[in-house]
């Protein structure tokens, strides 16, 4: 283990070719450690110049010694270059333990039925936990995915996103080779809302009410996602209210009763449920 402290030590110094060198011989003798942090360096090109085969190799190695990063890295890597049949398992394994990226790619596969079926409640629910760990390219797969799922297929998909919150972390950057890799406690996070310039008709005491989710952080999900597609939401600010088990989403503030109506007759000509909320 003292060689693969020392090329921890290394890579942290930015001394990657040196790390390298130290992390070479444990990772032939077969320590996981060691093989997963040659992984990292081959597909990092650091150190060494960048293999996306030797990475894989590497990652497998150390997976099949039970590294959970190592395997979570083999999977994505063998899908982003062309071994999607057989990076799909890997895929699945990882999105249940709440790795963002892998969540990402399983809920595109569920969404076009690339193996299989599609399942469009469950495809809907891993693309919320990936945005709302804020991974962007989820939050943008999601405000599609709002355009051609059924607003009753979407709640189904929320109340499952609430089943799957795990204690176990959600990592969206890339870990660097650590002596020790840990996964910290990081249950569904939420997405804070972008504040926006007033839109017209807004300063009253109005508001609309987007809907009903089974927590705080789908509801800034649901927000995040809704904003980006329904123009008539723009400069709105958003509100979270505990409502006995579940947690209203509102917008506002909008000038007029009139102009909370036709907030929410944009809404619902996008697909959304909307009502407009007295003062």
């Amino acid at each position: 283990m003292a060689d693969v402290k020392a090329g921890t030590d290394a890579w942290n110094r930015g001394d990657y070719a040196t790390a390298v060198k130290e992390w070479r011989q444990p990772a032939i003798n077969g320590n996981a450690e060691a093989q997963f942090n040659m992984g990292q360096a081959y597909k990092l090109g650091r150190g060494v110049p960048a293999d996306p085969k030797q990475a894989g190799d590497w990652f497998l190695k150390a997976a099949q010694q039970g590294n959970i990063q190592a395997e979570d890295n083999y999977g994505i890597i063998l899908f982003q270059y062309g071994d999607r049949q057989k990076a799909y398992p890997y895929l699945q394994k990882s999105a249940a333990r709440g790795e963002p990226r892998a969540q990402y790619l399983v809920g595109t596969a569920l969404f076009n039925g690339d193996f299989g079926q599609k399942d469009w409640p469950r495809a809907y629910a891993l693309m919320t936990r990936a945005a709302a760990a804020g991974l962007t390219s989820a939050t943008t797969s999601l405000a599609q995915m709002d355009k051609y799922i059924p607003l009753d297929q979407r709640q189904q998909g929320l109340a499952l996103a609430r089943k799957m919150e795990n204690p176990g972390a959600t990592r969206v950057a890339e870990p660097a080779p650590a002596a020790k890799p840990t996964r910290s406690v990081n249950p569904l996070p939420s997405l804070a809302p972008a504040i926006a310039k007033a839109a017209p008709g807004s300063g009253g005491s109005w508001r609309v009410q987007l809907g009903a989710l089974d927590s705080e952080a789908l509801a800034k999900a649901q927000w995040t996602a809704l904003k980006s597609r329904i123009g008539a939401l723009s400069g709105l600010q958003p509100s979270y209210e505990k409502a006995g088990p579940f947690t209203r989403l509102r917008a506002g503030p909008i000038g007029s009763k009139a102009a909370a109506i036709s907030v929410c007759a944009k809404a619902k000509a996008a697909g959304q449920a909307c009502f407009p909320v007295a003062p």
